[in-house]
């Protein structure tokens, strides 16, 4: 049965400069936006030489996000999305810092990477813009990332992620606000060699109109604008006057810039040298701006869970097709799981914590994923194919997945056949590292007893599914019809005794 949606839908980013958390209702489809909440964190401004998140940023930080808490804490699960974006992909003690920051917020966050950051961004300005048929480039000057897309409508076609952004670049080239011609070159010139790999597939020929969004572009463009500078978005004679200005000066307190706030002073000098050299660099004249950004993309995704278009299906089938995968082979797998997981739920049987969470809905998609992508190591080698599988899972650009989400999906396959730990799950996030194990059990045993890869139907069997043991009870005389599965069943019991499991059939 399809669960009503929510009716109303929150989406948090945790930027490397800002925090931001917008709220809307939805009804019939459609979103309002009753909320909206900034807080400019600097959480780049935290990281040390050997990236560890200084103590001091971590209380700034937690003390916004009580406050985010507050409005969100009793939102329901499906309701809510929260990620957070380059500092804490940096961040070693990032684990450390998001177990507290789950706590304030009372709902999980997932660490994005840069490309999905960039599919994201490029979601919510294409929503905010419409469904316009030109081919757009769409920047996003973050605190520590800048992201870079070419897209037609509501698709992004092309994506990048450089590490720069205004906090990393106003620390490094201008710090404590001192400014300087030559401090302000070395800081183009730096943008420019993380921007030349990719300045050929981002010239104008590829696009017709370049959009920016997110705060540094909209403070650039409001500047512009005040100083008469600029008028509609950013130009690139506005950059340059405004370039030549920043350079008379020897303090921040000196630029004297109007609608600019104390707030983003500090980290303007990098996001204008990152704004000058993008231009320079890709050949853009003018630039407007959206008003779409991460979190609206954010909200737009999840609108897609909800209403059954979640962007992770389509992902697991393209990268099937990609590893040329057995389709059919993946479909008996997942019809076994099914039959699986209905057993495990009836009766007595769905008693304990672990089997309540492994037949829910979350437990499911995982375990379809796995079905779908559990073999695609095999285009890379037969030998060890599950190693090379889970590898290509947990370190490739995966439309749709946060990192917690490809770590989860490659310890299940990972895990999937030959020996079995359950030391492997210990570091997935809570509450995978208790749960995971058993769907990865229950994809071992669908796997065994298709082993064969044919198509008849197998035998109505009960299995029953304990914290350390599995017991499964097959039709009289059925393995002794089936000596090949019943060899590959005694097999797995020595598999999962050697890690503290017992397995029983009959």
């Amino acid at each position: 049965m399809q669960r009503k949606p929510p009716e109303i839908v929150a989406a948090v980013d945790l930027g490397s400069n800002s925090f931001h958390m917008i709220v809307c209702s939805l009804s019939n489809g459609k979103l309002i936006t009753l909320d909206q909440l900034k807080e400019m964190v600097r959480l780049a401004s935290g990281l040390d030489k050997n990236n560890i998140l200084d103590a001091d940023t971590q209380q700034r930080a937690l003390a916004c996000l009580e406050r985010f808490g507050q409005r969100i804490r009793n939102f329901p699960p499906e309701s809510v999305r929260i990620v957070g974006t380059n500092t804490l992909r940096a961040a070693k003690n990032a684990p450390q810092f998001l177990a507290k920051a789950e706590q304030a917020l009372s709902h999980p966050i997932h660490i994005i990477s840069g490309i999905e950051e960039a599919r994201l961004i490029y979601q919510g300005v294409a929503f905010s813009l419409g469904s316009q048929g030109n081919v757009r480039l769409v920047m996003d000057i973050g605190g520590g990332s800048t992201e870079y897309i070419i897209g037609s409508g509501a698709n992004p076609l092309s994506k990048e992620s450089l590490h720069m952004g205004c906090v990393s670049l106003s620390n490094w080239f201008f710090p404590d606000g001192k400014l300087s011609k030559a401090a302000f070159d070395k800081a183009v010139l730096f943008a420019e060699q993380q921007l030349e790999p990719i300045e050929t597939r981002f010239q104008p020929c590829h696009w017709h109109e370049a959009i920016g969004a997110s705060g540094t572009l909209k403070s650039l463009a409001k500047v512009l604008q005040a100083k008469n500078w600029s008028n509609n978005g950013i130009t690139r004679a506005g950059l340059e006057l405004l370039a030549e200005h920043l350079c008379q000066c020897t303090h921040i307190s000196e630029l004297n810039l109007p609608d600019i706030d104390d707030e983003r002073l500090p980290v303007f000098p990098g996001g204008l040298a990152i704004a000058y050299a993008t231009f320079k660099s890709l050949n853009i004249e003018q630039m407007t701006i959206s008003e779409g950004a991460l979190r609206e993309g954010l909200i737009q995704d999840m609108l897609g869970r909800i209403y059954d278009q979640d962007i992770r299906a389509a992902t697991t089938q393209n990268i099937a097709e990609r590893y040329h995968t057995d389709r059919q082979h993946a479909l008996r797998i997942k019809q076994t799981v099914k039959y699986i997981l209905d057993n495990v739920t009836s009766g007595k049987n769905a008693a304990t914590a672990q089997q309540a969470f492994i037949t829910d809905e979350n437990g499911h998609q995982f375990l379809d994923w796995a079905a779908d992508l559990h073999e695609i190591g095999q285009d890379i080698a037969h030998s060890q194919y599950h190693k090379h599988s889970a590898y290509v899972i947990e370190n490739g650009d995966l439309a749709g997945f946060s990192k917690q989400d490809q770590t989860v999906l490659a310890a299940i396959i990972r895990s999937h056949r030959r020996k079995f730990s359950f030391a492997r799950f210990l570091n997935l996030p809570t509450p995978w590292n208790e749960y995971a194990p058993y769907l990865t059990l229950i994809l071992r045993l669908a796997v065994l007893l298709r082993r064969n890869r044919h198509d008849e139907d197998l035998p109505p069997f009960k299995i029953n599914l304990g914290k350390n043991k599995m017991s499964l009870k097959f039709p009289s005389g059925w393995l002794a019809q089936a000596p090949l599965t019943h060899a590959d069943l005694a097999q797995e019991a020595d598999y999962l005794k050697d890690a503290g499991f017992t397995l029983t059939f009959s």
